[in-house]
């Protein structure tokens, strides 16, 4: 793949990725890396993406890197080609290209700033490559061609609906109204005849919004001077059907929502409609669709009124026109009821305030037009039978005669118009001929008028064929002449099929029209039998569906026969025909032709047989002709800017037969001329001849070939014309221009000679004068100058003079403010300070007064609290003191008690023994009683421990002792006795209020307080360590708690 790259370069066609639709075709794209197996590719749309390596197919031609104008010109002419052109120019929003002489116009779904009148003059008497394309060449080239060739010409605009017919048809009919010699009223009316056709002809569908509804072909005529001398204007097919009904988000005809909007109350009341919204009239909103972004209805309502009267409408004459209208949208409104008369289905009308609008308006009496809607006349055995329709037939009756009216009322301006703008020529003159028909169709629901439609493209595209292909390759072989056969795609079949062989399907269907018993399944029945076998015709799928269809040159397309048959017969009820003959409405009465013959009724020609007469006629016409060709493309199905559906496009250039016509035209000889006009035209190029009549026209034109083209010029001389490439011609055109540019600046030079010594010798003398008068209004205004300048010197000099007055004074009158206003600032600083100083000193003094009173109020109160916390020391001191004697008697006694109760318990035992006391007194020790003298003693009362007083100052030296020594306490035995009796509290049964009460901090704090007091303590009790804290709580019983 590198070396592919190397030799190639990194454009390359890549294979579709979708295979699966048949319109995919290989896409162009730009190698971005490459491995063994896959390659990534960036797209037109800068997507990169991973392909097989086998989907890259082969290097992208030089020519088309880049889009061209002409596809003539690309290297490889291929399908995928020219769409990759197509899609490259689109995106840069250039619409049109050339193929060959063939314009392609893709429609932009948008304004362009493309036809302005800079556009019109820059592609005025210009060559068809010399420009970029765009349709106003193909417009030039056709005129110019007609003015050259003195040979009518014809633009046949084809395509697809949506593709942008009408809008190339408007722009051609611009440019030539621009371009021919004078502008006269004529072409202003040829110009005007477009918004009364649209109005009347053009209606929204599903794929367009200003959609022509039916076929037309002006005919411009041109004086030989290129001055527009008439046009006439032929139409074909209105589609009646949408008068009366709509598919969904479709409309009527343009002309209803205009007139709603654009009327004034004054007008709608006088043709009685009340009501402004299309919503209320059952014609106007089956669709469901009322207005058109972009589109102004009251302001189109306005400007169809203004080309009416340019075109010599009368006031009466739109003002019958709009009451016909009117007269339509009542009748839609008018309702049916149905009932039974002598047993048989009737209907009658349930709506007399619509009747009689409906009657008022159309001229005619309210009685005859309700019997003409529910009854009809038939013509038995020479005898006329009167009949009651049912409600339904009621309803297609009153729809027959509202399409037929509306037809009428069409076909009667299209006739007005061409009453002003067809003014009859003195001579003949040529003309060039714009077709605008309707395109291509293919719906949901194909009904008898697609069925024309399309066989009325079938005929354009066989004239397409039959022009670029049969006809240039016959008269390549006519003219014995090099040529290399092109196959390609001839539709004879499917013309054949629907209306020139014999039995075909136009004439069936008017067969089956004429046959009273004949009804749309009977006429589809015989379809499949006639053309079951045809490879072109298709049946239903099953034997249930009623459709048939047809294998078209742009696919095949399944119709629906309902309806058929009485869309062809295209008539109403005899009834309201002959009531029509006699309305007070004139217009009306103009509208419909007399009444023929009951007899011959079935003689009158069917819609199919009128069709195909002015499609004839028009096929006639265009063969008579040079025909060009503009090829509309629709980029997508949903009408948006910037949107290129590709396989959308692929099919529509296949079934355009784009690609032959590339082909044929880069191989074949487009140019052609006859040996005697070529040497006529090219004489100049060679020198002097003698008489044509005298000369071998075939030998001198290949003497002008061998003067003026290049050895290796590919041309062939045929038996009567001869046949030169599109560069061939123009190198030819460039010759001739060139020599009768150098023969008539020879002339121009002569005559500019004279012209210019006669403008110099009168230019020269009215220099002369103007230089006279201009040198004295010279010096005058020297003489102002100078004397302005001394009068402004002056003034300078006075100005100055008055300045210095000025500056000293003001100088002087400065100084003096300064020393004024520099004594009051320092006057006024010294007040400032004196006052702030006094402030100063005032604000002091209040504080130190403050900061007195604060100390004063804090030593009073400190005194207070000294005082307060003295008596209540003194307070608790002497409770203490009451507490401890009372606590001292009440030991006294119980010990006397103890000690009475056990000396005479002893006493009968035994007496007690004299112990000696070594160092102190100790208490006598009692023997211990016998068993039977302690169970009969009482049992001991509970000891109290000893209460620790503590006292108030330091104790005095006879309080505790002499000499340092501890006072022995009597009825203690030993040191562990007095230590238990006084920290018993701490090992005893816990306290009812809990662990550690609220106050034990406090009462902690008081124990240490009174333990640092001097006391006697014996010595074990010092050398035991005691935990204060962690002993548990004992429950106090009779002693307050520390």
């Amino acid at each position: 793949m590198s070396e592919f790259l190397r030799e190639h370069g990194e454009y390359v066609w890549v294979k579709p990725q979708n295979t699966s639709c048949e319109f995919a075709v290989p896409f162009g794209a730009r190698i971005v890396r490459t491995e063994k197996t896959q390659t990534l590719v960036c797209d037109d749309a800068n997507k990169q993406f991973w392909v097989p390596a086998g989907d890259v197919l082969k290097a992208m031609h030089l020519t088309s890197h880049e889009d061209v104008e002409d596809m003539i010109t690309l290297g490889d002419l291929q399908e995928y080609t020219i769409l990759r052109n197509l899609q490259t120019r689109y995106a840069k929003q250039l619409i049109y290209t050339y193929t060959g002489s063939m314009l392609v116009a893709i429609n932009p779904y948008q304004i362009l700033p493309i036809y302005t009148h800079r556009e019109i003059q820059l592609y005025r008497n210009k060559k068809l490559n010399e420009l970029p394309p765009h349709i106003f060449a193909i417009s030039d080239n056709a005129f110019q061609r007609l003015q050259r060739h003195k040979e009518n010409q014809c633009v046949v605009i084809s395509g697809e609906s949506g593709a942008g017919k009408t809008e190339s048809t408007k722009l051609i009919l611009q440019y030539l109204a621009a371009i021919s010699g004078k502008h006269s009223w004529i072409e202003q009316q040829i110009i005007e005849s477009n918004p009364i056709m649209e109005a009347f002809g053009n209606a929204k569908t599903v794929r367009n919004d200003n959609s022509s509804r039916f076929g037309k072909y002006i005919d411009i005529r041109f004086t030989p001077e290129g001055a527009i001398q008439g046009a006439r204007i032929q139409q074909y097919l209105l589609e009646k059907s949408r008068i009366v009904f709509q598919s969904r988000d479709e409309r009527n005809y343009h002309i209803f929502y205009c007139m709603l909007a654009g009327l004034t109350s004054a007008e709608r009341s006088r043709l009685q409609l009340e009501e402004q919204s299309p919503s209320q009239y059952h014609y106007l909103a089956q669709g469901g669709s009322f207005t058109l972004p972009g589109k102004q209805d009251a302001k189109d309502f306005a400007d169809i009124r203004a080309a009416m009267k340019v075109l010599s409408f009368k006031p009466d004459e739109v003002w019958c026109i709009l009451s016909l209208l009117a007269a339509i949208l009542h009748l839609g409104n008018l309702r049916f009821k149905a009932t039974e008369v002598a047993n048989l289905e009737a209907a009658e009308v349930d709506d007399n305030v619509n009747l009689q609008r409906v009657a008022d308006l159309l001229g005619l009496a309210t009685s005859p037009l309700n019997a003409a809607l529910t009854q009809r006349t038939i013509f038995v055995h020479g005898e006329h039978v009167v009949t009651s329709l049912s409600k339904e037939a009621a309803l297609e009756g009153r729809d027959a005669f509202v399409k037929s009216l509306y037809d009428g009322i069409f076909v009667r301006i299209v006739r007005r118009i061409n009453d002003t703008i067809d003014k009859r020529p003195e001579a003949p003159v040529n003309s060039i001929g714009v077709l605008d028909i309707f395109g291509f169709e293919n719906f949901d629901n194909n009904s008898f008028e697609q069925l024309c439609i399309n066989y009325a493209n079938e005929n354009l595209q066989q004239f397409f064929v039959a022009h670029i292909f049969k006809m240039e390759q016959a008269e390549y072989q006519l003219e014995h002449i090099n040529w290399q056969h092109i196959e390609f795609q001839d539709n004879q079949d499917i013309l054949d099929l629907i209306g020139m062989k014999p039995v075909n399907i136009m004439s069936l269907i008017d067969e089956e029209s004429k046959f009273p018993k004949g009804t749309d399944n009977t006429l589809l029945e015989k379809l499949h039998v006639q053309h079951g076998t045809r490879s072109i015709y298709v049946k239903g799928k099953t034997t249930q569906t009623s459709l048939f269809g047809i294998r078209h040159y742009a696919g095949v397309v399944m119709y629906n026969p309902l309806g058929f048959l009485e869309k062809n017969r295209d008539s109403f009820s005899s009834d309201l025909r002959n009531l029509v003959q006699r309305a007070s409405n004139k217009y009306l009465v103009d509208i419909f032709p007399h009444e023929m013959p009951m007899d011959t009724a079935k003689k009158q020609p069917t819609l199919s047989i009128k069709f195909r007469n002015s499609l004839d006629m028009l096929m006639r016409t265009l063969s008579q002709a040079h025909p060009y060709f503009i090829r509309c493309i629709k980029p997508n199905e949903y009408k948006e800017p910037n949107n290129f559906d590709k396989e959308l496009c692929v099919r529509q250039l296949r079934y355009s037969g784009m690609m032959e016509t590339a082909r044929i035209r880069r191989a074949g000889y487009p140019i052609r001329h006859a040996y005697r006009a070529f040497v006529e035209r090219y004489r100049l190029l060679v020198p002097r001849t003698g008489p044509l009549d005298q000369c071998d026209c075939r030998l001198l034109a290949r003497q002008i070939c061998e003067a003026a083209l290049p050895a290796d010029a590919d041309r062939q001389f045929g038996r009567t014309k001869l046949f030169l490439r599109d560069e061939d011609d123009t190198l030819l055109e460039a010759e001739r221009s060139r020599i009768m540019l150098k023969y008539i600046v020879t002339i121009q030079k002569g005559i500019r000679r004279v012209l210019f010594r006669r403008y110099l010798l009168k230019y020269r003398q009215a220099i002369l004068t103007v230089q006279r008068y201009w040198r004295g209004r010279y010096q005058r205004q020297r003489y102002q100058t100078m004397r302005r300048g001394f009068h402004r010197l002056g003034a300078c000099i006075a100005a100055q003079q008055l300045t210095t007055k000025f500056t000293m004074v003001r100088s002087r009158t400065i100084k003096l403010q300064a020393l004024c206003r520099g004594y009051l600032a320092r006057k006024r600083f010294a007040l400032e300070l004196t006052a702030k100083r006094q402030q100063h000193k005032e604000l002091k003094r209040v504080q130190e007064q403050e900061l007195l009173r604060l100390r004063t109020e804090q030593a009073e109160k400190e005194q207070l609290r000294l005082k307060a916390e003295q008596e209540q020391l003194r307070l608790k001191q002497e409770q203490e003191k009451q507490a401890q004697q009372r606590q001292a008697e009440e030991q006294q006694r119980l010990r006397e008690q103890i000690a009475a109760r056990n000396a005479i318990a002893m006493s009968a035992v035994q007496q007690p023994k004299r112990t000696k006391s070594i160092k102190r007194t100790e208490q006598p020790v009692l023997p211990a009683p016998t068993l039977q003298a302690r169970m009969s003693l009482p049992p001991p009362p509970p000891m109290s421990p000893i209460i620790i007083t503590p006292m108030a100052g330091r104790p005095s030296s006879s309080a505790a002792g002499t000499n340092g020594k501890a006072v022995e306490t009597p009825g203690y035995e030993s040191s562990k006795q007095i230590v238990d009796d006084v920290f018993g509290f701490l090992n005893d049964e816990p306290d009812v209020s809990g662990p550690l009460g609220p106050n034990v901090k406090e009462k902690s704090l008081l124990f240490e307080r009174e333990l640092r007091l001097r006391k006697d303590i014996p010595k074990k009790l010092l050398s035991r360590p005691v935990n204060y804290y962690e002993a548990a709580p004992r429950k106090i019983v009779n002693q307050t708690r520390l």
